[in-house]
């Protein structure tokens, strides 16, 4: 079984997402959209695989807006595309904060501004606990989804919707795949002003926590075995 990731920037990996995927058989091939040397210009050129090779698409977060394309350029287009091409042949797709986002806005939903960011380890209200904890989860996003018209929301925030499910698919606002490395490395690349500006202490941020690991391995599971039915 294979499993493409895309990789939006270079500071962010599968992390603990990419490692039940591997354990669970899956060969992950992944796609960085932004190069490392072009992070501070984002307005790249990509090709994006055809998710028809693939058994699941997973698609990590971005420092960056689904609708900024004045910072992006055309590749969120390409992307989006190749989403729909995903639902269209029934391909299985995880999408994480930025991934859940360009899903919604692949999907007929949308992307807006959030009313306030949320950042750090954060607790959910869930409608299906089995599937989608109530965490706590760790969070760093300043836009919400807006849900298809044909998707379910399973979980919310007072912030906005937190995960839904269309068809085999699955979009989360939270990031399951998050290692203390990964916070580190946001941190490092213009997380820590927006940390400090929210009054978050960046060592606690990055500190790990004791369970993250098995609560995202039991959140890739469900979502193998209960919505992408693999």
């Amino acid at each position: 079984m294979r499993a493409l990731i895309i990789r939006h920037d270079h500071p962010s990996t599968a992390g603990f997402v990419g490692e039940r995927l591997t354990r669970r058989g899956f060969e992950l091939v992944e796609m960085l959209v932004v190069p490392e040397a072009d992070y501070e210009r984002p307005g790249v050129t990509a090709e994006f695989p055809d998710p028809h090779g693939f058994d699941v698409v997973v698609v990590l977060g971005a420092p960056w807006s689904v609708y900024d394309t004045a910072t992006t350029g055309t590749w969120i287009d390409d992307e989006l595309a190749m989403l729909r091409k995903a639902l269209a042949a029934d391909v299985p797709v995880l999408g994480i904060c930025f991934g859940g986002q360009a899903m919604a806005a692949a999907f007929g939903g949308g992307v807006e501004r959030a009313a306030r960011p949320e950042i750090g380890w954060t607790d959910v209200r869930s409608d299906d606990p089995a599937l989608i904890s109530e965490g706590p989860w760790f969070q760093w996003h300043f836009d919400r989804i807006v849900v298809p018209p044909e998707a379910t929301e399973i979980a919310r925030s007072d912030v906005g919707p937190q995960a839904y499910v269309i068809g085999r698919s699955l979009g989360v606002q939270f990031h399951p795949e998050v290692t203390p490395e990964i916070v580190r490395a946001w941190l490092d690349h213009g997380g820590l002003p927006q940390a400090l500006r929210y009054g978050h202490d960046p060592e606690e941020l990055a500190r790990p926590r004791e369970g993250a690991r098995e609560q995202a391995y039991e959140l890739v599971d469900t979502f193998l075995d209960r919505i992408a039915r693999i």
